[in-house]
């Protein structure tokens, strides 16, 4: 089979068309074989998770974003249902707060970065600031900048600017120790709105939807071009994108568990080493334990 983390990988910025990659996509993946498939991924991603946590140099950011029913939510809940919960931590980011419109776009993600050892989970994230900004522009307004008077003062130079500031900061992370990923779960308008359809015919199901859904999806075009753009301009090798196929959820977890499973893989992480000091006060305390009555 194709290798996973290869094919849908974007890691050099360029500009992309999201109409070239296949949202039902599964590599040869078998439906039947899925959950054999996604436990064994990550029984072995469990263990390099314990080996983050003991090796305390690296920790990792991983980053959702898609549209509105592609299956953040329940991508998150499969693929790390598996791992020590205290070695993760999930945010999800809702509209800004008047305290953090009060700071950089940026301070709010900062405050949730994961510390080493540990895996951050970030259900949206500081994307939302060149995707559902750049649809609605009028929502900059809330920011107060300066020079900013109006959606028609953010001209391409200010966008520039915003994607460059994003890129430095995920740099700055990744010189830290902060590996980052970043998927792109890629659903079609036709599957999103069998979803919507379930969401409303299925009474348990009720509560997922929102009206605001369908307002959104009136802007797809608008969105597939700003996703397009905002990647294109942030993909580098050290914090690459991952365009995800989304229109059928069992692989989309498949997928994203081989990314995370082979990106801890490739930090070399290892189980600290003690001094040969400790070691030998550790036989000392073997010794009396075992020579207990």
């Amino acid at each position: 089979m194709e290798n996973v983390s290869n094919k849908f990988k974007i890691s050099d910025r360029k500009k992309i068309s999201l109409k070239d990659y296949d949202t039902g996509e599964t590599l040869g993946y078998k439906k039947e074989d899925a959950d054999e498939v996604l436990a064994g991924l990550i029984k072995k991603t469990n263990e390099l998770h314990t080996r983050l946590y003991a090796d305390n140099r690296h920790g990792l950011l991983i980053i959702f974003q898609a549209m509105d029913a592609a299956g953040k939510d329940s991508a998150i809940k499969h693929t790390f249902s598996g791992l020590n919960p205290q070695g993760c931590q999930v945010y999800s980011f809702k509209q800004p707060s008047s305290e953090e419109l009060d700071h950089d776009f940026l301070w709010r993600h900062y405050k949730s970065l994961p510390e080493r050892g540990r895996i951050g989970i970030h259900n949206r994230s500081h994307y939302e600031n060149v995707l559902v900004t750049k649809v609605h522009p009028e929502y900059v307004l809330n920011e107060n900048l300066p020079g900013i008077s109006s959606a028609d003062d953010l001209d391409e130079r200010f966008w520039k600017h915003r994607y460059k500031s994003i890129r430095e900061f995920e740099k700055h992370l990744t010189r830290n120790g902060i590996t980052i990923i970043k998927f792109f779960l890629h659903v079609s308008k036709d599957e999103q709105k069998e979803r919507f359809l379930a969401r409303i015919n299925e009474p348990e199901k009720n509560w997922k939807f929102s009206a605001a859904d369908i307002k959104e999806r009136q802007h797809w075009k608008e969105y597939m071009e700003a996703y397009e753009e905002a990647i294109g301009e942030t993909a580098t090798e050290e914090t690459p994108w991952y365009v995800i196929p989304a229109d059928k959820k069992w692989f989309t977890r498949i997928a994203i568990s081989t990314i995370i499973h082979d990106t801890l893989q490739s930090l070399n992480l290892q189980y600290p080493t003690l001094p040969e000091e400790e070691r030998e006060r550790l036989g000392e305390v073997k010794r009396l334990l075992e020579s207990e009555e």
